[in-house]
């Protein structure tokens, strides 16, 4: 496949974690866009962690994806998803999801979702966008979170 159309066949997935206290009511958004086609999407649970809600987003959008996509160019404001999954897992995993200080990796459940969703597609790539600093799709993330933080209050 040419890098042309691996381009064309490309899916930009811009996710952010929202909470209200840490650990509180958090949301999790996404915007999903495919060429011209875009899907927004969030969800929130009443006790959650920020860091929880930032790797549901990427979770989310991803499961998202009926089938494997070649390329998925996932945009995030978080740099515990983004150090997480480019630098720490694959120390976690090879020392049994435990720290380089021996302790248990904390989310280590949201960590293996995350890796088992990243193996069904192609190639991952990871962007760092700066938070609450006009990134127009990152802010339309923030406020599907906040959203989700605010129904999850509700219930």
């Amino acid at each position: 496949m040419t890098q042309h159309s691996s381009a064309q066949n490309a899916v930009d997935l811009y996710t952010d974690g929202a909470c209200s206290g840490n650990p509180g009511p958090g949301g999790w958004g996404v915007v999903l866009r495919y060429g011209h086609h875009e899907r927004e999407m969030y969800g929130g649970e009443t006790a959650t962690t920020n860091n929880k809600m930032e790797l549901t987003a990427v979770i989310e959008g991803l499961a998202a994806l009926t089938r494997p996509v070649p390329l998925v160019r996932i945009h995030t404001d978080s740099t515990y998803v983004l150090k997480g999954i480019t630098e720490w897992m694959r120390g976690w995993k090879r020392n049994g999801w435990l720290t380089s200080a021996k302790q248990p990796v904390k989310n280590a459940d949201l960590w293996r979702r995350l890796d088992q969703e990243c193996g069904r597609h192609g190639e991952i790539t990871w962007e760092w966008v700066k938070g609450h600093a006009g990134h127009p799709e990152n802010e339309r993330a923030d406020k599907l979170a906040c959203k989700g933080r605010d129904e999850a209050k509700k219930s």
